[in-house]
């Protein structure tokens, strides 16, 4: 039996002022240094993708993602703790990618703490690269901070 999530009640849409809400509590289960409310309604206000997951009106993962000439960069990207597993981040990952390609990028890139192994796996089983390291980019949970593996995909 598959570990994919199949129900006619889940959906991919554009995030809206209104999912904030649930948004930042995703966040703020899911990482030890969560991105502010402001931050993503500056995100909705610039015009970045920012798309949801939702399952029965709820909201259970989101991305956001800036395409800027020939390139794009995946932000941010969050399933619901209690959600991950099944197959969302795959669905929304591709979706991104497709809008990517809609907006004429070339190349999409990401960071991705190095000690995520589970996150690396799913990208790397997208396509994606690894590229480089940027040293202490994230802010971690002991007051130190952890290296992002840079990674890449070519549309």
């Amino acid at each position: 039996m598959s570990a994919q999530l199949q129900d006619p009640l889940l959906g991919l849409r554009p995030m809206q002022v209104e999912d904030l809400p649930q948004v930042i509590a995703i966040e703020e289960a899911a990482y030890p240094h969560p991105w502010t409310l402001g931050i993503f309604q500056d995100c909705l206000r610039v015009g970045y993708c920012c798309w949801v997951v939702n399952l029965d009106q709820q909201v259970i993962g989101y991305g956001v993602m800036s395409v800027v000439i020939d390139e794009s960069h995946i932000l941010n990207i969050c399933i619901d703790p209690k959600w991950q597993g099944k197959g969302l981040a795959v669905k929304l990952i591709r979706r991104l990618l497709k809008i990517a390609r809609q907006h004429g990028a070339e190349t999409v890139y990401l960071e991705v703490r190095v000690g995520n192994k589970p996150a690396i796996g799913l990208y790397k089983k997208l396509g994606f690269v690894e590229i480089g390291e940027r040293r202490d980019y994230y802010p971690d949970r002991n007051q130190s901070r952890e290296d992002a593996l840079m990674m890449s995909l070519e549309l």
